[in-house]
């Protein structure tokens, strides 16, 4: 079983930034990519950005150039930096890892954009 302690989100304007941070710990085994998912009220989960082992990045279409993930092989840690941010990143957002058990979620966290 994997565990997740997942900081960073909160309430923040229009413009704004937030970093979003994850560590796993458990039964991690060799982690094959490590990612951010997110959830907006009456919609489904979607990919926001994921970084493979190697350290090679991919993001959703709607934060390329604002959101950048980055991840720490040996801490087994994640994070999100997001910048300029919209009311339409408004969700809880799930760190997530996949291994050779499948793929592992954390509990989820709260950011809000708004003015």
């Amino acid at each position: 079983q994997v565990q997740f302690v997942e900081s960073g989100g909160g309430l923040v304007q229009p413009g704004g930034s937030l970093r979003l941070s994850c560590a796993a710990s458990g039964s991690i085994f060799s982690i094959y990519n490590m990612g951010w998912y997110r959830q907006a009220p009456g919609k489904q989960r979607e990919l926001v950005a994921i970084i493979s082992s190697g350290g090679s990045p991919n993001y959703a279409d709607s934060v390329k150039g604002r959101f950048t993930i980055s991840r720490d092989n040996a801490k087994n840690t994640v994070s999100l930096q997001m910048n300029s941010l919209k009311p339409e990143d408004t969700g809880v957002y799930f760190c997530s890892i996949m291994n050779r058990n499948g793929r592992s979620w954390g509990q989820g966290t709260q950011v809000t954009v708004s003015s």
